[in-house]
């Protein structure tokens, strides 16, 4: 069987397995999403696999460059990517997209292990500053002020309780 009629089975094979699931997400008939874990689980994370053109007789290309990974560690993503890759070998000529999510996921708690949330948002003392005016005159130019992004101001106002409403000009 060529390349090309091993991946349409497997395409098909995946659409079937995965109908309904919100974990699975096809972003083209050769690459594809998974979450492991549920949403809000801090060590949930998301592997994307795309195959190449001559796919499954060479291996997949597998990413956990997703925004939903921004909070692991480089470490933990790279030695989640080297536990997958060994897994890759072993499976190496057959359809393995299935069976490399669910590897990811009965092995979630363990590729984990080592996971410490990276925050990657701003500390609320590093936002909320008090200034008072400068008595001494002053040559420096001021410093710029950090400017945050619309989903920092929403998560800072979650924290302190603050209700605001933004003016976007």
């Amino acid at each position: 069987m060529s390349a090309n009629e091993d991946q349409e089975m497997e395409l098909e094979a995946l659409r079937s397995i995965y109908e309904g699931d919100e974990s699975f997400r096809e972003l083209s008939p050769v690459s594809f999403q998974y979450r492991i874990g549920e949403n809000g689980d801090p060590k949930a994370f998301l592997i994307e696999i795309s195959w190449t053109e001559t796919y499954p007789q060479t291996p997949p290309i597998i990413s956990m460059n997703a925004f939903f990974n921004n909070t692991i560690s480089s470490a933990v993503k790279q030695s989640i990517l080297a536990k997958l890759q060994e897994a890759v070998e072993v499976n190496l000529g057959t359809a393995m997209t299935y069976t490399l999510f669910e590897y990811a996921k009965d092995n979630k708690e363990q590729f984990m292990e080592n996971h410490h949330p990276v925050n990657s948002t701003t500390s609320i003392s590093n936002i909320i500053s008090v200034e008072t005016p400068n008595t001494a005159p002053s040559n420096k130019k001021k410093d710029k002020k950090e400017q945050l992004s619309k989903a920092q101001k929403r998560k800072l106002a979650d924290k302190t309780g603050l209700c605001y409403f933004f003016v976007f000009l």
